[in-house]
């Protein structure tokens, strides 16, 4: 079996798109999975969820997801500087303004986790989790230079044993490693990169009786699409030129 991972789409149709076409391209992906935060920051939250829907792709909810859904004060984002934080707020207004009550229903429908069992569900092993932030919350950052031991942690939480993969996104920087047998792989971002790489990723998974390789895939997509739609809608032009910048641009304070 094949895998296809997405995550952090972030309302970027032109960059969701691009990727849907590479994965159908290979022909060898069995299935799609998303993990979560559809919508923020660029201007196409519907159309989004519309396309996911009719892709029939299954996921989990992403803090942008779940505080949209639910109309929480805020969206759970991670802010490092006034600017940053002033924009997200921003963000997280434009979008509660601008989703449907069927987008919003259907990101308040998502589910904090899945488990896929390639080897089918009469087998313990191998066993795929799929998250947002950790397995236990959608808005603690699974970030690549933490420890070992907080890996041991997630998996204890999440009751990964050897063998088994934890996948999730959050961070929006992609990163993979092995720890006590456990393979932990962050997806990175389809829509909103943070690495310095613009063009949108996604992860292939490849599985049988146990997970043989993963694959980080970057693909480009029309960039000049997303950032004019972003300009042009109201948001901050900023958020455009963190695309352009695969999210190193440093806001102004």
């Amino acid at each position: 079996m094949k895998y296809a991972l997405i995550s952090d789409i972030h309302s970027n149709l032109p960059a969701l798109e691009a990727v849907l076409q590479d994965i159908e391209g290979r022909g060898d992906v069995d299935h799609i999975y998303h993990l979560g935060d559809l919508v923020g920051y660029a201007p196409w939250p519907n159309e989004v969820v519309d396309l996911i829907r009719a892709c029939r792709i299954s996921g989990v909810a992403g803090n942008y997801d779940s505080t949209v859904a639910t109309g929480y004060k805020h969206c759970g984002c991670k802010a490092e500087s006034p600017r940053q934080e002033e924009l997200s707020h921003l963000s997280y207004g434009w979008t509660r303004e601008h989703v449907s009550p069927a987008t919003r229903r259907f990101l308040g429908e998502l589910p904090f986790r899945m488990d896929v069992r390639p080897a089918g569900g009469h087998r313990s092993n191998p066993q795929m989790i799929l998250v947002h932030g950790t397995p236990t919350l959608n808005t603690l950052y699974w970030t690549g230079d933490r420890s070992d031991a907080f890996c041991v942690k997630m998996a204890r939480a999440a009751g990964a044993r050897e063998g088994d993969l934890i996948a999730f996104g959050h961070t929006h920087k992609p990163w993979s490693r092995e720890v006590e047998g456990v393979r932990f792989v962050n997806t990175g971002s389809v829509g909103k990169p943070k690495d310095g790489d613009w063009r949108a990723g996604y992860v292939l998974v490849e599985a049988g009786e146990a997970f043989r390789s993963v694959e980080f895939v970057r693909v480009e997509y029309d960039l000049e699409r997303a950032m004019e739609a972003i300009r042009e809608s109201g948001l901050p032009d900023e958020f455009a030129d963190q695309l352009a910048a695969g999210g190193t641009a440093v806001p102004v304070e």
